[in-house]
């Protein structure tokens, strides 16, 4: 690796934070306040600009009403599905999504659970451990303590490849 590309990798801290502040619904909220406030200023000072804003407007109070009532769709199960009940994503009373084994967003409950739901146990190799462990964090997120030593490795003790 040279210079430049490890000045342009984020670090797992900085990552995590944006995971952190991604899941927690209380920021997406004030998020959406805030932007809709910006909006409404700019709608004040910018004559010209005023269709294009309250189309801007009325995007993020769809956003504000689908985040309120904590209503979620996959869009490419969507497409694939034709159905708004399949593709619903499933959140706890906190807002959190579910996740499946291999780290994804799932949209049905028998398939996955909160992401800090899952142990060692629920996985046969240290690799699939691993790649689930990335996708929902890493150390700087580790809410199901997978690595508990900090090493950026999960669930060491379990075997490197599948025994046949």
């Amino acid at each position: 690796m040279n210079k430049n590309e490890s000045e342009t990798k984020a670090s797992p801290e900085s990552i995590s934070k944006f995971k952190k502040l991604r899941g927690n619904r209380k920021f997406r909220l004030w998020l959406i306040a805030a932007l809709m406030a910006i909006v409404v200023i700019l709608f004040i000072f910018f004559e010209k600009l005023r269709i294009f804003l309250v189309i801007i407007f009325i995007t993020l109070l769809a956003a504000l009403g689908l985040e309120v009532s904590q209503n979620d769709w996959d869009l490419g199960k969507l497409w694939e599905t034709g159905s708004f009940q399949e593709s619903k994503v499933l959140r706890d009373e906190s807002g959190n999504v579910l996740f499946d084994k291999l780290g994804n967003i799932t949209t049905d409950s028998s398939k996955g659970k909160k992401a800090d739901e899952y142990n060692c146990d629920d996985f046969s190799t240290q690799p699939e451990a691993q790649e689930f462990f990335e996708k929902v964090g890493g150390v700087g997120n580790d809410v199901n303590r997978l690595d508990g030593d900090k090493d950026g490795v999960a669930c060491e003790s379990l075997p490197k490849e599948e025994s046949n």
